[in-house]
């Protein structure tokens, strides 16, 4: 497969470890592909629990507050 260099965007082979054009290397460890992807799925969680979060204070807002044009 052919992938891009993120530095020159020239075309590399996705298993090449430096890219030919500009000679930058290219190559990510195993263990920092498996940090970023724990990394993206706790902050898929937190999103996921901040949203119920709003939700549920925005339900209790609207059952505390005062209602308009009742009778006084």
């Amino acid at each position: 497969m052919v992938a891009r260099c993120p530095y020159c965007t020239g075309e590399v082979d996705d298993r090449a470890l430096v890219c030919a054009t500009c000679g930058r290397d290219i190559a990510v460890p195993e263990a920092l592909v498996r940090e970023h992807d724990e990394l993206i799925r706790k902050r898929d969680r937190l999103r996921t629990e901040l949203a119920e979060a709003r939700a549920r204070l925005t339900a209790r807002g609207r059952r505390l507050a005062p209602r308009t044009g009742a009778a006084e």
